[in-house]
């Protein structure tokens, strides 16, 4: 139970295209339940898709998911405890978009708009990226993201591509 200042919804996107991606988010997800002053209320399925334009060549496909958490810390805090996660599964920052075994990043936070050098919000690009509209979709079709309105409009203007919703089978 959360007590204390008024929590904040935050979403939190996370993915994976390396040693075995759906065991990866599934093993952060009860890490990133158990943050400090944090509730994870939701998560939307997992969703394959090819990595993005201009990602390093060769890698693998990605799960990503996104998840709803209501939390007392801070912006800068819950990046901090993200980056601590992604660590623990032994992500290594060589170059920007490039393969990682983890990658949590702080999609909103409530309706913040933060632009510093060590966070963004709403994360930059957040709204050309169906592997974040498509599951933010599935568990908030209603949410307004903050400098860039309702959701479902942004929706529509993304192209799908190859992306793929899984079953929890897989």
């Amino acid at each position: 139970m959360l007590t204390g200042p008024k929590p904040e919804a935050a979403f939190i996107g996370l993915g994976s295209n390396l040693e075995d991606p759906v065991r990866q988010l599934r093993q952060a997800l009860p890490e990133v339940a158990a943050l400090p002053q944090t509730y994870l209320v939701k998560v939307s399925s997992f969703y394959r898709s090819s990595p993005m334009e201009g990602s390093a060549p060769g890698q693998p496909d990605y799960i990503n998911a996104v998840a709803l958490l209501k939390t007392t810390l801070g912006a800068h805090e819950l990046l901090r405890a993200l980056m601590q996660i992604e660590q623990r599964h032994g992500r290594i920052r060589l170059k920007r978009w490039g393969p990682r075994t983890l990658d949590l990043d702080l999609l909103l936070y409530g309706q913040a708009r933060i632009d510093e050098a060590d966070l963004v919000v709403p994360h930059p690009g957040l709204h050309k990226r169906a592997f974040v509209l498509y599951p933010l979709y599935e568990i908030a079709p209603a949410i307004e993201i903050p400098g860039l309105g309702a959701l479902q409009p942004l929706l529509a203007a993304c192209d799908a591509g190859q992306l793929e919703k899984l079953s929890f089978e897989e």
